[in-house]
């Protein structure tokens, strides 16, 4: 009889088990997402100050234009009349300042102020306001004894003076030249007038800067020759009331009196006259490419 020999099947192989607490695979998509999250992020960060940093050009102050103005000194009386616009029995001419403009900044305002002198219009007017250390003011329009004449059909409505890019330059040194806006003075009747033109400027006379002319007035030029003729303006005495005088005339403004007005008018108005002898225009063959550097 015979015998066989089975074999015994393989044994399988022990389960294994899982593990309770799997760790799971890293998302290679969520990753990408971040890193492309972040290097976006990083990238914004990296241009945003340039972006930040970008500003407007600085405001032209290329000389385009140059015209000069004659000032004079009336020691004794001065007279207008319509035959002999100026009458000063002894004059005592005090210089010439020549006037560099910035044509390509506000060229109404140059043009305009351009118009007043080749025409003349400015000849024979005072500086009728005079602020120790600060500025004085010339262009006062009226029928009185050196006031300019209404420039009617002479000069164009002035659309920069609401136009804020104009108003970018400060007044932060002597020899400025500024259409005078907050510091007109011109009569309400005449500003009444649908065909007024606002012809009245100022010059700063230093010594330091007059910051409450900034963003009011339109800065279009500047003293090229002639400052020592500014300072010498400015050396000249003024009218400045009493302290109990100026009380009194607040309190009438106060109340409306139109009599507080009239002698405002009075206030700090050279207690000498100075005229304008003579104006013109100064033919430019080259504009200057930088405004001058004035002390």
């Amino acid at each position: 009889m015979g015998y066989s020999i089975i074999t015994p099947p393989p044994t399988p192989p022990p389960l294994l088990h899982p593990n309770p607490n799997p760790k799971p695979k890293p998302n290679a998509l969520s990753l990408t997402r971040r890193s492309l999250l972040l290097s976006s992020t990083s990238l914004s960060l990296t241009t945003l100050p340039s972006s930040a940093a970008a500003s407007p050009p600085p405001p032209d102050t290329t000389i385009t234009d140059r015209v000069f103005m004659d000032f004079s000194l009336c020691p004794t009386y001065f007279r207008w009349s319509s035959e002999q616009p100026v009458l000063c029995p002894d004059p005592v001419p005090l210089g010439r300042v020549v006037l560099g403009l910035y044509g390509h900044h506000v060229p109404i305002t140059v043009a305009n102020f351009k118009a007043m002198v080749t025409s003349a219009a400015y000849k024979g007017t005072t500086v009728h306001k005079l602020f120790p250390g600060q500025f004085f003011l010339a262009g006062h329009q009226g029928d009185k004894p050196g006031d300019v004449r209404r420039p009617i059909g002479l000069v164009a409505p002035n659309t920069e003076t609401v136009d804020s890019r104009a108003f970018e330059l400060t007044h932060s040194r002597p020899g400025l030249l500024s259409l005078s806006l907050s510091e007109n003075d011109d009569d309400d009747e005449i500003k009444l007038d649908p065909d007024y033109r606002n012809v009245e400027f100022s010059i700063t006379t230093g010594p330091g800067p007059c910051p409450q002319l900034d963003y009011k007035n339109i800065v279009f030029g500047s003293v090229l020759e002639g400052l020592d003729v500014v300072t010498a303006i400015a050396a000249i005495p003024t009218y400045r009331p009493s302290e109990r005088i100026q009380q009194f005339n607040d309190f009438a403004t106060f109340i409306g009196d139109d009599r507080a007005m009239q002698a405002r008018a009075l206030w700090n108005k050279p207690l000498k006259t100075v005229y304008i002898s003579d104006c013109g225009e100064l033919k430019v063959a080259k504009p200057s490419l930088s405004p001058p550097s004035l002390p």
